[in-house]
């Protein structure tokens, strides 16, 4: 698929020299500075050496003073206190995170994970029941309950009180739980609004502390998990999120939680952990648990205290994932088949599949598939329940959560953000559904965001990569949606004549990158999956180059390395 080139092109204005000069850098590294709304010398030095004490106040939002004062009421009270969370990766470190710093301090308290497939997702009627039953007279929800009206309702004729912390988009009404905290509320003015659920769970923790005269090192011993959920749930890494992915990547690193520890080893990571470790590598172990078998399993994992206790646990959940892998091959290559067959492909503008037999919990991950193959708005869906029910994925610049809110009147809930969302419905009214959607979709989707881009960040020249260059670019991280690994595009280079298929089945190209400026000087480059583009090199065809900078270790010597993205000729 032919993939479009947006360059964020920014002239060396007096402003980008004078940046450069205080920071003493090159113009480049200025300019990449000025994209990221980086402009002043005291901004860069936020930038480049976060603190803790950059974290907002957590009292500048909404609801938190009440929040922490039911909370005090009830360990005061000996009440018993029920943590509930979603089951993917943010609502279980959600969880982990508030057992683990309350279990001490409260009498009577008790995680518990919603069943995927029994009560599928957010606060559950059963789960209301089980409180009831057992006498829990406090339930903070994490990651979810910002729709949960009627259910609050419920819980609220029992004599159950919620403190609901999610970051999710709210509904018309908010519910009426004792304290609603989510920056999304209209009404909530606090600065930083792209919070993970995990992140929202912290803050009130964090509030609890500065209440109680808590030391915050007592907290930060579990901002590592914050981390994981950060880049697990793709939330931007700028503000709030920046600070604590920046010291949370430090601990994971050095003196990880020890059910993260066992999950390092296990994905058989070194001790130089990135965002990107955590999303390809982490996340989806923990994710497994809640798709698999019982997103409760992925908390006895992450508040495990001992070592041999937490290995068991994670390689239970090792495969888990094996098989998570599996499933979502199969259903993958089951929905392209689908697809296929049908008459009107080139004429949607979205997808929608629907096979009853499907597993629920890999959908999101097919959808996401899909978009590599038909890059458009996508819905996968399965039966569960009585119900049609599925995930939803976007692409760039397109809001799927509207569009799914347009088709609310043929829906019994639904729920998530701009680029992924969940939904249930009644089977009568998937056909409705699918034209509603595509109707939606083709009248405000745009043909740019129809195409799959490259954000290129600069233009530069391959002699501009030294190793101050990189040392530099290094402290951009952590990178991560809004502060992504710069991209560069450099003109008119070709392959010294090194140029070979490596992997198992030749699918990626190795070669020497050489500019016809300085035909002798060269740079390693590696393109996973760009096999396709062998022809160019080996006729020694001058092309441009879209790649971002990277180190290599071999045979204990590290070197830079170009990845590259894309290639034209």
């Amino acid at each position: 698929m032919e993939k479009q080139w947006v360059i964020k092109h920014i002239e060396t204005t007096q402003e980008v020299e004078n940046l450069a000069s205080e920071l003493n850098v090159e113009i480049p590294i200025a300019k990449l500075l000025i994209q990221r709304g980086v402009k002043t010398f005291d901004e860069a030095k936020a930038y480049f050496r976060p603190k803790i004490s950059d974290l907002h106040d957590p009292y500048k939002m909404k609801d938190m003073g009440v929040a922490v004062n039911r909370l005090e009421k009830a360990i005061k009270n000996d009440e018993r206190i029920l943590i509930y969370g979603d089951y993917d990766v943010d609502g279980t470190t959600s969880v982990a995170l508030v057992y683990s710093f309350l279990q001490d301090r409260v009498s009577e308290i008790k995680y518990y994970i919603p069943d995927r497939y029994n009560e599928g997702y957010g606060i559950s009627y059963k789960a209301i029941d089980y409180a009831d039953q057992h006498d829990y007279s406090l339930v903070i929800a994490l990651d979810c309950g910002i729709k949960a009206n009627e259910k609050i309702d419920k819980a609220n004729e029992l004599g159950i009180d919620f403190i609901i912390c999610d970051h999710h988009y709210p509904g018309d009404e908010l519910p009426k739980a004792v304290a609603v905290l989510d920056p999304k509320r209209k009404d909530c003015e606090y600065p930083f609004k792209e919070l993970s659920g995990c992140g929202v769970g912290f803050k009130f923790l964090h509030a609890f502390c500065i209440k109680n005269r808590i030391s915050f090192d007592e907290l930060y011993q579990y901002i590592d998990l914050v981390t994981v959920s950060i880049a697990s749930d793709i939330v931007p890494v700028i503000g709030e999120n920046r600070v604590i992915a920046h010291f949370g990547l430090k601990k994971l690193n050095s003196d990880a939680m020890i059910g993260l520890k066992s999950i390092i080893h296990l994905a058989n990571l070194g001790s130089d952990i990135t965002i990107s470790d955590i999303v390809f590598k982490i996340g989806p172990r923990i994710n497994a648990a809640g798709r698999i078998d019982s997103g409760e399993k992925a908390v006895d994992l992450l508040i495990s205290d001992k070592n041999t206790a937490a290995d068991k646990i994670a390689k239970i959940i090792n495969v888990f994932n094996n098989d998570r892998k599996d499933l979502d091959q199969n259903i993958t290559a089951e929905a392209i088949e689908m697809i296929k067959q049908l008459d009107d492909i080139e004429s949607k503008k979205s997808t929608v599949v629907y096979n009853p037999d499907w597993h629920k919990g890999v959908l999101g991950i097919v959808a996401s598939r899909l978009i590599e193959t038909y890059y458009r708005p996508t819905v996968v869906l399965t039966k569960s329940n009585g119900f049609v029910t599925g995930s939803a994925r976007s692409v760039a610049g397109f809001d799927l959560y509207k569009a799914i809110e347009s088709c609310s009147d043929l829906l019994e809930n639904f729920g998530g953000h701009m680029y992924a969302a969940g939904l249930t419905l009644k089977e009568e009214n998937l056909a409705k559904f699918k034209n509603r959607f595509d109707e939606f979709v083709s009248k405000n989707i745009t043909e740019v965001q129809l195409t799959p881009q490259i954000d290129i960040d600069a233009i530069i020249n391959l002699g501009d990569i030294t190793p101050k260059f990189y040392r530099i670019l290094k402290q951009f991280q952590p990178f991560g949606p809004e502060n992504m690994s710069p991209v560069f595009v450099t003109r008119k280079v070709s392959d010294f004549g090194s140029g070979k298929l490596v992997g198992k089945e030749s699918e990626h190209i190795k070669f020497d990158l050489v500019e016809e400026t300085d035909p002798y000087k060269k740079f390693p480059a590696i393109g996973f999956g760009l096999a396709k583009f062998k022809k160019i090199l080996t006729n020694r065809q001058s092309f441009d180059v879209c790649y971002s900078i990277e180190e290599n270790e071999f045979m204990g010597k590290t070197s830079l390395q170009l990845r590259i993205r894309d290639i034209k000729v």
